[in-house]
């Protein structure tokens, strides 16, 4: 009984998601009845969580109801039922995202209420629930006693952005020296060759949300590397609030091509499972990139820290 309860709480667009799923799977038709009971006993959960799904289903054209007979599927397989399913991602991800990039530009405070939400965004509690519970699954709200919820701090002050450097310097070498950390030899390569089609570039279309973007996918891969998943979940959501802040200092062209090489150099320890040169590698690259001044980040580090970039071999852009 508990664990039905724990199931009726479940994200109400997932649901939706899920009865899409479960009448693929089926082979349902155009026309078909969807009657609470079995969805919901198919489902696992409640009839309650079940009407709410129903209800964002209906909105999104994929169920239709009818008065005394229930709601019916308004498209089968064939009629382009998969493609509704995007459509119901899209709805959840749309919300939440329009609320982080109101919360990045300060349109909204620091603590907000479910209601003020609705109004704001002219949708229902529940949708306004669904996407705070994503945003509280990556770290960035929590929710308070009663109806209200609170926003984490942004990284848009330097204190904040030398705090992240100095939170990941800590976390994320750590994250490559987890025991049974794996590497995604398909996603690597992807990012490999847009590093280096970033470094071809001249600097004049060298832009900081470029920069900023392959940053971050390159650190996201490490973090979902590691083996550890606690580890995992706490760099990704940092990482999620460092691609919604948007407020790191613009590097400038040279340290921007400097940081990609040593994205590949990492990439190259780790690829021939050298776990430890990685790692310290990692601290070196964080080193520079938090204090902005790479001819001063390898002062009175070790020669196993300063790494092989530093006699010069592969650093594109960077003075002697």
């Amino acid at each position: 009984m508990a664990g039905r309860r724990r199931a009726a709480r479940h994200n109400h667009v997932s649901l939706a998601q899920q009865i899409i799923t479960l009448a693929l799977d089926r082979g349902m038709k155009a026309g078909e009845h969807m009657p609470e009971q079995a969805i919901a006993d198919a489902c696992g959960v409640s009839r309650t969580p079940i009407r709410s799904a129903f209800k964002i289903l209906e909105k999104n054209n994929i169920l239709i109801w009818k008065e005394e007979a229930g709601y019916f599927l308004s498209q089968g397989a064939q009629d382009g039922l998969s493609e509704a399913k995007v459509g119901v991602e899209d709805l959840e991800q749309g919300l939440f995202t329009r609320i982080l990039a109101d919360r990045s530009a300060r349109r909204i405070a620091d603590v907000q209420s479910v209601s003020a939400l609705a109004r704001r965004y002219s949708v229902s509690r529940v949708e306004v629930l669904n996407a705070l519970k994503v945003l509280a699954r990556d770290g960035i709200v929590t929710q308070l006693p009663g109806s209200a919820w609170a926003f984490q701090p942004l990284l848009d002050t330097p204190r904040a952005i030398a705090e992240s450097f100095a939170f990941r310097l800590t976390l994320e070498p750590q994250a490559i020296l987890t025991s049974g950390f794996t590497l995604d030899p398909t996603r690597a390569s992807a990012l490999r060759a847009q590093m280096r089609a970033f470094q071809d570039l001249p600097d004049s279309r060298l832009t900081a949300a470029g920069f900023q973007r392959l940053d971050i996918d390159f650190h996201v891969m490490i973090a979902e590397g590691s083996a550890n998943r606690f580890v995992q979940g706490t760099l990704l959501a940092h990482h999620r609030l460092r691609r919604m802040a948007q407020k790191e200092a613009a590097a400038p062209p040279f340290r921007q091509r400097q940081a990609m090489e040593e994205h590949l150099d990492i990439l190259d320890s780790l690829e021939r499972n050298q776990l430890e040169l990685a790692a310290d590698q990692m601290v070196l690259h964080l080193r520079r990139s938090g204090i902005r001044r790479p001819e001063a980040a390898g002062r009175g580090m070790s020669p196993l820290l300063r790494g092989p970039q530093q006699a010069g071999a592969r650093i594109k852009g960077t003075a002697s």
